[in-house]
């Protein structure tokens, strides 16, 4: 029997979304400015306000009240009508040094020798459903958001948008998981109050209100959906139809959104950052934390792993799971499951042991193998962690004396492809 699988996504403009880009960009400044920084940082945001916290070891210093303020101009949040914006909001910075007891089981004389920064499970998941390997629900939620951000930004087709959206997609599966259509799409997005009410009487506001939710059922359903649809694979085009159960803005209206709507902070989207509820996922946050901190290193490890099995026809899905013990060197273990997908007579235990012969998931050795100690993570902030575009970029960073740094970095190195010719010879196929 058909079954429906459901996963969402939220815009850069979620209060959630703010904090881990806030966090995510001291990570960048901190390892543009010294590369061996250790940190774990938290951000919140409420109205007018944002607060930092967490814990540094570096050997710069950074101007964190500027960066988070850039950040949220960045995002949009830059009139006072949003009631937080980033010229306007208070900064409150808590950050402070380290624990040296933490440190010791992380820092070694041999890099090679570094220890895990926590204990804890990974997971990194891939499926051959879609071009870049990720859940199709997932996939399209994004791509959803991320053309409306785009609508926001041109000012020019739909001018009344504001910062903050959700969206949520329904695939309804066969019974040998192949997507059949969309069953439903849901969007809520924050909008500019742009009808007003005939006078002040309930019947009048609720008028305006009505008004304004079906101009934007429209547009939505009009401009932005078509412009997701061209931007898709013929394949994925032809799941979009005309039976599909559309809920936009679903409450009413949304004037009210972002940090004044809700409260935000570091690492409440792990599902929407990994894979829509797809596969696993071990519940350490990725956001505001550098590498060594495994949460974050082993899960694009796991990513980068699960990708080049599936790319290099080992199984057509598989999920990896990696576990550590905080302060030591080498995984307590590794994990395949490959859903009975593997086309060759290897168990999925089989499969788990060739895989420890062709990837070091020694913490050091996953910093090395994906250049994760570059200023790569405030892409990563918003619209997912996985499935997104390896390349090659020029950033640039201010230090506290307004001197810029420019550096050439490569984004998203744990979705590229470069095992497969490697897990090819090792499986013999």
């Amino acid at each position: 029997m058909a079954y429906l699988f459901t996963s969402e996504s939220v815009s850069e403009g979620h209060p959630d979304k703010v904090a881990d880009q806030i966090s995510d960009a001291l990570i960048d400044n901190f390892l543009a400015f010294d590369k061996e920084s250790k940190v774990a940082c938290e951000t919140l945001v409420t109205t007018g306000q944002v607060v930092l916290a967490g814990e540094v070891k570096s050997n710069t210093y950074l101007d964190v009240q500027k960066i988070a303020r850039d950040t949220i101009n960045k995002i949009g949040y830059t009139k006072g009508a949003y009631m937080f914006d980033g010229s306007s909001c208070g900064v409150l910075s808590a950050i402070h040094e380290q624990s040296e007891d933490i440190n010791r089981g992380v820092d070694k004389e041999n890099k090679e020798e570094q220890g895990a920064g926590d204990q804890g499970m990974m997971f990194g998941y891939a499926t051959r459903e879609t071009e870049n390997y990720m859940p199709l629900a997932l996939d399209l939620s994004h791509k959803i958001l991320i053309e409306l951000a785009a609508l926001r930004r041109e000012e020019k087709d739909i001018t009344y948008l504001r910062p903050d959206s959700k969206s949520q997609v329904t695939i309804e599966y066969s019974d040998d998981n192949v997507p059949q259509r969309i069953d439903a799409i849901v969007i809520s997005t924050q909008h500019d109050d742009f009808i007003k009410p005939a006078s002040k009487s309930r019947e009048d506001i609720a008028k305006a209100d009505e008004a304004m939710l079906a101009k934007i059922r429209k547009d939505l359903v009009e401009i932005l959906i078509p412009r997701v649809i061209a931007k898709l694979p013929e394949d994925l085009k032809a799941l979009f139809n005309d039976t599909i159960t559309y809920h936009i803005n679903p409450t009413g209206k949304f004037v009210i959104g972002g940090p004044h709507g809700d409260t935000g902070l570091t690492g409440r989207k792990i599902i929407v950052d990994t894979y829509g509820g797809k596969g696993a996922h071990g519940g350490g946050a990725f956001s505001g934390k550098d590498p060594s901190k495994v949460d974050r290193s082993a899960a694009y490890a796991t990513r980068h792993i699960a990708k080049n099995l599936v790319a290099a026809g080992v199984c057509d899905e598989v999920l990896v799971q990696v576990s550590y013990a905080i302060g030591v060197v080498e995984p307590v273990s590794i994990y395949i499951d490959t859903y009975g997908t593997c086309p060759f007579n290897m168990t999925d235990g089989e499969i788990a042991e060739k895989v420890k012969t062709i990837f070091d998931m020694r913490p050091a050795a996953i910093e090395k193998r994906l250049k994760l100690r570059n200023p790569i993570y405030s892409e990563t902030a918003a619209y997912g962690h996985m499935g997104r575009k390896n390349e090659t970029v020029t950033k640039t960073f201010e230090d506290i004396y307004g001197h810029e740094k420019s550096l050439e970095v490569e984004l998203f190195t744990w979705e590229k492809l470069d095992h497969v010719d490697q897990i090819k010879t090792a499986f013999g196929l």
